[in-house]
């Protein structure tokens, strides 16, 4: 049942402010909003000079193709007036310049020979992890408007499947983890563990001509609602699967799942937690509420697909786990930026200040912390099960909550390795991510970049206790019986792992560190060349002062 809730401003307010937007209300009586048209006259091209940079402000909206009107989310006009592609490309380099968590670890390759996005793609760092990944896994950027669209509102077109990447180069690999209720693939009928093999005819797995790559980049992401695709999938038990499935307007259900166990231990709650987008909130004070109402005393979050979302909801999540005597004055998170800013956020200009645990109702389309109490556990230990698709904010939860003792058994594989975050930052229509801040939790830990890793005998602060467990297709998500699951079940009984946990051959993936979701459209198929952007969308609000978006 959805409950309504009572929004009332307190004096811990938290006011939003968008960075996409630059100028005000218009203040006006008349419902019927002033279409504005740029008139700046177009001007030469400023010109690149290595090792100078220029204030943001000389290039900030400064537009090859500005956009006119009123922007549909903010409400404001868009600021955007008539410039030039090096415009655009400069103002970039100085925001890196300025923001970036690496700046001096970027090269300053001279811009004309780039395109705009291509430009913003090499202005990162091209250093090593201890382990040798990329130090810089996570720098993208998207259409502002479809940016917008998934993390306010949670809605997204496409055909409701999230994909697990085993290869995007041939022999290709793509499987089914789920699908969102009600969603087109759903009403489809196509099962958890469902492998493509062809789309649209083509072979999906060996095509490598230019012509089957587009074809297969066409059929999995559409760019409009009411495209059909013909997939066909090998299911688990060898059997195809051909269906014709109509791409929509998805609701993404970020919470799932919801269940309350018996075990040995007593009552345990489960749930399936996706995504950590606005929508979020009042679903799980739903499953709290219910954990709360039937005395659950040991917790299992399945994070394995969760990639991130808005700190504010972590830091919620965080307090819902371990209640209000274990959070009390503590912080859920500092940020830490570049060393330009040792004590001013570069992007806000204000000082640096912890993140609390939120322990209240947050409306988020006013930004506001209303006087709501969140419901909460109050548990000493929780299970996390896990993926290398567990990123960012999900990796937050469990940092803060190891910040004040609360134990956090993992149960899965390596996280993605990912403690830091950034603002999302429109200029002409492009919100561009990059990374500006590593966050550390009370204890002032953040060194994670290789993931946390489950293990039984953990030595190091990003080894957590607990199993690694291959993610197991053969069984619905929530099913007991599903590996990693069962898995949690048999540790919280017995303290031990599993002598094996397996599914079939699906089971065992090389699943890629990006991490992509389907749902967002992003391109899938290159030829040769595998995606690394990333797509998960964070917002972090910070406690009596204004705020920025901020993501992780």
């Amino acid at each position: 049942m959805m409950k309504a809730y009572r929004y009332s401003s307190v004096a811990l307010a938290v006011t939003i402010l968008l960075l996409t937007g630059c100028g005000g209300s218009s203040g006006s009586s008349d419902p019927s909003p002033v279409i504005t048209t740029p008139t700046t006259p177009a001007t030469s091209a400023p010109e690149w000079e290595a090792g100078v940079y220029e204030p943001q402000s000389q290039f900030i909206a400064k537009c090859e193709t500005p956009r006119s009107g009123i922007d549909p989310f903010t409400g404001d006009p868009y600021p955007d007036t008539q410039g030039t592609a090096m415009d655009e490309k400069l103002w970039l380099r100085s925001w890196t310049n300025d923001t970036y968590l690496w700046y001096d670890e970027v090269d300053d390759n001279d811009p004309e020979s780039f395109s705009v996005l291509a430009y913003f793609d090499q202005l990162k760092t091209n250093e090593l992890t201890p382990s040798g990944t990329p130090k810089d896994n996570f720098h993208f950027s998207q259409d502002t408007a479809d940016y917008n669209e998934l993390s306010q509102s949670g809605i997204s077109s496409g055909f409701g499947l999230s994909w697990e990447f085993g290869s995007t180069t041939v022999p290709r690999e793509l499987i089914v983890r789920f699908t969102e209720p009600g969603s087109p693939a759903a009403l489809a009928n196509v099962p958890r563990g469902a492998k493509v093999v062809g789309i649209n005819g083509v072979d999906f797995v060996n095509d490598n001509t230019q012509q089957g790559v587009d074809t297969i980049n066409d059929g999995l992401f559409p760019d409009d609602a009411g495209t059909t695709t013909n997939f066909r999938f090998e299911l688990i038990d060898g059997t195809t699967l051909s269906v014709d499935i109509t791409s929509d307007d998805i609701s993404v259900r970020p919470v799932q799942n919801v269940k309350v166990l018996d075990t040995e231990n007593g009552k345990a709650g489960y749930f399936q937690f996706n995504s950590f987008i606005v929508t979020a909130q009042e679903d799980l004070i739903d499953a709290f509420d219910r954990f709360v109402e039937e005395n659950v005393t040991e917790l299992f979050m399945d994070l394995r697909y969760n990639g991130g979302g808005r700190l504010a909801l972590a830091s919620q999540l965080s307090y819902m786990v371990a209640g209000p005597n274990q959070t009390n004055n503590a912080i859920f998170e500092t940020l830490r930026f570049n060393d330009k800013s040792p004590t001013t956020n570069p992007v806000t200009g204000e000082t640096i200040r912890p993140t609390p645990f939120y322990s209240n109702v947050i409306d988020y389309n006013a930004g506001l912390l209303t006087d709501t109490l969140l419901p909460s556990l109050s548990l000493t230990r929780v299970y996390v099960i896990s993926t290398d698709a567990t990123c960012s904010a999900s990796e937050a939860v469990m940092n803060a909550l190891r910040g004040i003792d609360v134990e956090v058994v993992q149960i899965g594989s390596t996280t993605c390795g990912k403690s830091y975050g950034f603002y999302p930052t429109d200029n002409c229509g492009e919100t561009y991510f990059t990374i500006q801040f590593q966050g550390v939790n009370n204890k002032g830990f953040g060194d994670y970049a290789d993931g946390f890793m489950p293990t039984t005998t953990p030595n190091f602060d990003f080894e957590l206790p607990g199993c690694e467990v291959e993610d197991d297709f053969t069984a619905s998500l929530g099913d007991v019986n599903e590996g990693m699951l069962s898995a949690a079940l048999e540790y919280a009984a017995t303290g031990s792992c599993p002598v094996m946990v397996s599914g079939n051959g699906t089971a065992q993936l090389n699943a890629l560190r990006s991490n992509q979701n389907a749902i967002t459209g992003e391109k899938l198929i290159p030829i040769d060349t595998p995606d690394t952007r990333r797509d998960n969308f964070v917002l972090h609000n910070k406690i009596n002062q204004p705020i920025i978006q901020e993501e992780k």
